[in-house]
């Protein structure tokens, strides 16, 4: 009876943004309803998550409406589709682990420029701009320079719509926790202007019905015709929807376990997102993905199954057949209403405020993706995003790598990996000892060929202790090996010491051991040194 309830009230919830949503990204408003039925009802029967509700999102509305404009919207049932395959590729290959590794700071920061695009994306409805015909750009900067020129051309009453839809839907949950605000504020508000324009000859607030032609049924499954130049072309995009799907969906997912005490299977997640995304455009729906206000609404009014999402499916089904023809008097000023609240409580300011005291390179790669997002598009702020992060990643993970040259004495007070606890070890001469501390991959290997370079002598024998490498990569290898030959043409002799397991097998099976033979290859310090000391003489 409690997933019952649930997914009636999620319906509800539901319904005004899934037509807000499917509106703002330049499809008809019955597309936002059918990807909620459709990628709602597979997300909750095939998901990893007992209580996940899928369904169109505001953070897919600035791509799709980006590829509607430039692709239309045969492009972007192919773009989907391809997303939908990524996403069950993801899951199949375990991969959904990994998703998690993308930084906070570029979630945050493509989150909150999406919320600026959706309210930039509304201001011609809330203020009911016109524009003689000139058809309104697609960039952030085109908008506000056209609503600018154009702003003598407001419409009062479109503006008054919006305040009271926005007023509406922030003072609801103090008197009604069950039923939302964006619903009140569309019932009230559509009524209110239809008395208007019946009886008080107001006729200048433009409705859904004023701009689209409302299809009240399923359409049927249509397969668009497929060639490799849409696919190659629309492959970049579909990545961002795919990740940005990922991301959405896992973190929904990762919200709702903490509340309700469980643990959702990411992998199954990812596929039943991929496959929603697959068979929701074949019949004219747009991107789907885990909503988490829809989901914390299920919670919050009892749903402890996936059966209160599959009921949520039927109710906007039910709703789409029977009542949708009555969604064409809802004014536009109203869905922008709440398009506003929404790019408002997605902006998460709050958060990008705090990172903003976070190290200055988490501030550099919050910045830069917000910036991205905001001027450009979320695909070129993902990219740039991850590899600026990945870049500053390595670069700190370089610092902290040390590379020291001992040429005297080891103090054994501080070792580990030595058999000689009491005294301190010295080091026989033309023996010089090297210490690498950190991972030894390709941003660290210069740094030792560097530290050799400067030091310009030519020891009989070279100690690397490696104790406190975690692990080596490729480059690291090759470093080593141009070490060992460079070192073997000077006539001096590499040792190994304290090799960690997975290095050693790392070496092994490059055939590094080969070069430098496996007995100099010493288990600690103490062996390292007798070594030495037996090649010296």
């Amino acid at each position: 009876m409690s997933d019952l309830m649930a997914g009636i009230i999620v319906g509800i919830v539901a319904l005004p943004l899934a037509i807000a949503f499917g509106i703002a990204s330049g499809v008809a408003p019955e597309k936002g309803i059918i990807t909620a039925i459709i990628a709602g009802f597979i997300i909750s029967l095939m998901g990893g998550s007992k209580v996940q509700i899928g369904g169109p999102t505001g953070a897919f509305i600035v791509i799709i409406y980006g590829i509607v404009q430039q692709y239309g919207e045969a492009g972007l049932i192919v773009a989907t589709l391809i997303a939908g395959v990524l996403l069950v590729l993801l899951g199949v290959f375990k991969l959904g682990a990994v998703i998690k590794f993308i930084p906070y700071p570029i979630i945050v920061g493509f989150t909150s420029g999406i919320a600026v695009t959706i309210f930039t994306t509304q201001i011609a409805d809330i203020f009911g701009l016109t524009f003689g015909g000139a058809k309104l750009p697609g960039d952030f900067i085109g908008k506000w320079l056209m609503y600018f020129e154009h702003f003598g051309t407001i419409n009062w009453w479109n503006t008054a719509v919006s305040i009271v839809s926005v007023f509406i839907i922030v003072i609801t949950p103090k008197f009604s926790k069950k039923i939302p605000g964006s619903l009140i504020a569309i019932v009230l508000v559509t009524v209110i202007v239809y008395f208007m324009k019946l009886y008080g000859g107001i006729d200048c607030i433009p409705t859904i019905g004023d701009r689209f032609t409302i299809n009240a049924e399923l359409p049927e499954a249509v397969v668009p015709p497929l060639n490799w130049a849409a696919i190659n072309d629309l492959f970049p995009v579909a990545i961002t929807i795919a990740v940005l799907g990922a991301i959405e969906s896992l973190l929904s997912a990762t919200v709702a376990d903490g509340v309700i005490g469980d643990r959702h299977d990411s992998n199954t997640e990812l596929i039943a997102q991929g496959a929603a995304n697959i068979i929701t455009p074949l019949f004219g729906g747009i991107p789907a993905t885990g909503a988490i206000a829809r989901t914390m609404t299920n919670i919050n009014n009892g749903g402890k199954t996936p059966v209160a999402g599959i009921i949520h499916a039927v109710v906007l089904l039910l709703i789409l057949l029977f009542l949708m023809p009555l969604a064409q008097y809802i004014p536009m000023a109203c869905l922008a209403g709440v398009l506003v609240i929404v790019s408002y409580n997605m902006s998460g300011w709050r958060v990008f405020k705090a990172l903003l005291k976070n190290p200055r390179a988490d501030v550099t790669v919050l910045l830069i993706t917000f910036i991205l997002t905001v001027i450009f598009d979320l695909t070129v702020a993902i990219e740039i995003g991850l590899v600026i992060a990945c870049i500053l990643f390595m670069k700190r993970v370089m610092e902290t790598t040390k590379i020291s040259v001992i040429t005297d004495e080891i103090n054994l007070h501080e070792e580990q990996d030595s058999s000689l606890p009491e005294e301190n070890l010295v080091i026989p001469k033309d023996v010089e000892v090297y210490e690498i501390s950190g991972p030894y991959f390709f941003g660290v290997a210069t740094k030792f060929e560097e530290t050799m370079a400067q030091l310009g002598d030519y020891p009989k024998v070279r100690i690397i202790r490696m104790r406190r490498v975690p692990f080596i990569d490729s480059t690291g290898i090759h470093n080593l090996t141009s070490l060992c030959e460079m070192s073997h043409k000077d006539k001096i002799t590499v040792i190994l010491s304290g090799v960690n397991p997975q290095v050693n097998e790392a070496l092994e099976k490059s055939g590094f051991y080969e070069l430098i033979g496996k007995e100099n290859i010493c288990p600690n310090i103490n062996v390292a040194l007798e070594r030495a000391k037996e090649i010296v003489e």
